[in-house]
């Protein structure tokens, strides 16, 4: 892990090319409270929605995301990129970058998603499945990040192609 910055993947396809065939990706939905979880299963098809960890200080998120890391045998993260609707980024995306690259301690490779509509059909899935709105408001985040883990899972597999 030495100083090396952590690799951030420019797309799915230079994440892909430095992941290791098979094994657990992370996905993560940032809220300004919570962080949503989300874990793949190891041929990379699935995404299920995880635990919301409360977000705190940055040293206990860390030590929260390497344990999680550890015992799934996570080998790469997908984090929610929160795009502007005309695409661009603005304090939020930056905020998004800046703790993707905190994460180098992990010594995981790193690829940033745009989530734009994560959240929204993340509800839509939700009500779907008749959870009441009391329920979704402690589900919403890791829901979120199954959302924004499934859609780069499914741009990885056009990768292998």
């Amino acid at each position: 892990m030495g100083g090396t910055p952590p690799l951030i993947a420019k797309s799915a396809a230079e994440l892909r090319a430095v992941l290791p065939e098979g094994g657990v990706l992370l996905g993560l939905d940032l809220g300004t409270k919570t962080i949503g979880t989300a874990l793949s299963d190891a041929g990379w098809r699935f995404a299920t929605a995880g635990h919301t960890l409360p977000r705190g200080k940055f040293a206990r998120d860390l030590e929260a995301l390497r344990a999680l890391a550890q015992e799934r045998r996570v080998t790469g993260i997908v984090v929610g990129l929160p795009l502007n609707m005309d695409g661009s980024e603005g304090p939020r995306a930056q905020s998004a970058r800046a703790y993707a690259r905190n994460l180098a301690p992990l010594g995981l490779p790193i690829l940033l998603w745009d989530e734009r509509w994560s959240t929204a059909s993340a509800e839509r899935d939700l009500i779907a499945q008749d959870v009441s709105r009391k329920r979704r408001a402690g589900r919403i985040d890791s829901h979120a990040a199954a959302v924004i883990l499934q859609a780069a899972l499914d741009a990885l597999a056009g990768a292998l192609f």
